[in-house]
């Protein structure tokens, strides 16, 4: 019987508060896991930022990634580590990269998921290239931009087609306010979405492997009031259901920890941004659902290390474009794409290795989180507000 040890990396940025939760909890469970014939414990360190040779071994067997979205130093390295030393990654880095608001749009509404209309239209200003004028004098057409909005249908959104944070989002009620949004965007490259309105709920649904945490959510609140205390605010049916879009999307793009935001209207959830792939894991946004989150990546970071879970490479869409041309009604095809997801994620294997090894991580995380180190840990992003 082996004695082993699993590394798992914290590839940071300006995160304070989960990661010192997620160290604190990791150092009171204390693990040592009984997994096959071996007995398996568990490192967790911060993955630091320096020069480093392309063939020099990663000592990580699980890195969670909140980095590769906007530093590429932290990108190429977690890129050369899963290439050359078979890495295991939250989230996909390639996937991460390339697939923006605007791919995911598309390919969701290719599957049938009732995305609102949108549009994307060029930019007001275009980014100084020596090639700009040319192109554009060769190939770009005058169009209306009235008209687009009167096909879009107002009201609408006006948004970057690979944004996050709500930079740059402008709603917009009508002609004249879409043509004073439009010379304001500068040189982004902009969608125009119809407004689901009037709506009567709005979620957003966390993700981390197969396991999906609903919260209601109102964009309208301060930072720290939108993630709301609410229960009971959707039916067995709807919870299923958001919970069957989500993993679709997660599992489609190769996302293990990702956000969904979805409006109801009319008894249906339209899914409206749902490219959050490094979403919101802060204690001063999240507050009543930050102790959920952190024993959420504490069980799925385990699993994926303690059980030496191998990294999906490829994203491998053709099972879910087999389902979409059989025709089926929207909730059949939703459970089964989902179906494709849940074996993705092993969720039937996730759930029993929780069962069996980290059944007692609500009780350690409950009495962690009354101590004065985890208020310790709140004070400390609350300062750096």
């Amino acid at each position: 019987m082996a004695k082993l040890e699993r590394n798992i990396g914290l590839s940071l940025g300006a995160d304070i508060c989960w990661p010192a939760a997620y160290e604190e909890l990791m150092q009171r469970l204390n693990l040592s896991l009984k997994v096959g014939k071996d007995h398996v414990r568990f490192n967790v360190e911060r993955v630091t930022v320096e020069p480093f040779d392309l063939q020099q071994p990663c000592r990580y067997d699980v890195v969670l990634d909140r980095l590769t979205h906007w530093f590429h130093t932290s990108r190429e390295w977690i890129k050369k580590a899963v290439i050359m030393d078979g890495l295991y990654v939250l989230n996909n880095p390639w996937s991460l990269q390339s697939m923006e608001k605007h791919s995911t749009y598309c390919a969701m509404m290719h599957l049938g998921l009732p995305i609102p209309k949108t549009w994307l239209v060029p930019p007001k200003e275009h980014v100084p290239h020596a090639d700009v004028q040319p192109t554009l004098s060769r190939y770009a057409r005058l169009f209306d931009l009235g008209s687009v909005g009167e096909e879009v249908g107002y009201p609408l959104y006006m948004k970057p087609y690979d944004g996050g944070a709500w930079v740059g989002v402008s709603r917009v009620d009508d002609t004249a306010a879409l043509y004073r949004a439009y010379e304001e965007s500068g040189t982004r490259v902009m969608h125009l979405q119809h407004a689901i309105e009037p709506f009567d709920l709005f979620v957003r649904v966390i993700g981390i492997g197969p396991q999906m945490k609903i919260v209601r959510y109102d964009p309208t609140a301060p930072l720290h009031a939108r993630y709301t205390v609410s229960f009971f605010f959707c039916d067995a049916d709807e919870w299923q259901l958001l919970s069957d879009m989500t993993l679709t999307i997660n599992a489609f793009f190769g996302w293990e920890f990702n956000s969904c935001e979805a409006m109801r209207k009319d008894g249906q959830f339209h899914p409206i941004d749902f490219a959050n792939a490094c979403p919101d894991f802060q204690v001063t946004s999240l507050h009543y659902h930050f102790p959920d989150m952190v024993k959420n990546m504490i069980r799925w970071s385990v699993f994926c290390a303690a059980t030496k879970r191998p990294m999906r490479w490829n994203l491998d869409w053709a099972p879910f474009y087999e389902i979409q041309k059989k025709d089926l009604p929207f909730r059949e095809r939703l459970s089964a794409y989902a179906d494709i997801a849940r074996k993705r994620f092993e969720r039937d294997r996730f759930l029993e290795f929780c069962d069996k090894h980290l059944s007692h991580l609500d009780e350690v995380a409950w009495e962690f989180f009354g101590t004065e180190r985890a208020k310790e840990i709140v004070r400390a992003k609350v300062e750096a507000l």
